[in-house]
């Protein structure tokens, strides 16, 4: 498995259990499937967004795989605090 594949995955995991506390603990537990799908919805969404993030990053070049997984964490962690506000 390619560095960026494997820092891609990492970032995105990261940031999900990073910012999942927030909903887990304020999610309305009577409809439980309802509850499952948002927290699955939620693990794609940002597993997603770490991969585009990395690899715009990756391809302009500007920085290594080390400070672009940094950043990409920071973005990641600040716009899903952000849209909980």
């Amino acid at each position: 498995m390619r560095d960026v594949t494997k820092a891609q995955i990492t970032i995105g995991l990261l940031a999900y259990f990073a910012t999942m506390w927030d909903l887990v603990l304020n999610l309305d537990y009577s409809n439980l499937v309802n509850a499952v799908g948002v927290i699955i919805l939620q693990l794609v969404v940002i597993l997603v967004l770490s991969y585009v993030i990395l690899a715009i990053l990756e391809w302009v070049r500007i920085f290594d795989l080390k400070t672009n997984s940094i950043l990409t964490l920071l973005v990641l962690v600040t716009v899903r605090i952000l849209s909980s506000l």
